[in-house]
């Protein structure tokens, strides 16, 4: 079994939430932003920060070679 979920997973995220964020940036709507906050930046930097963060377990996994 050489597939790792987390590359998937992680390559997913990274893009939903790199484009969430670069839409909480461009795009000024009063529907995003709720007490002052703007909820897509916020969103897709968390976003974001999770698929880096399985992007680079997904490597550093893959980095270990198994024990038989």
């Amino acid at each position: 079994m050489g597939l790792d979920i987390r590359w998937p997973i992680g390559l997913m995220f990274t893009l939903i939430g790199a484009l969430l964020a670069v839409v909480g940036v461009v795009v000024k709507s009063d529907h995003a932003i709720s007490l002052g906050i703007n909820i897509n930046l916020i969103w897709g930097i968390v976003l974001l920060i999770f698929g880096v963060l399985m992007l680079l377990g997904a490597a550093r996994g893959r980095k270990t070679p198994p024990s038989a």
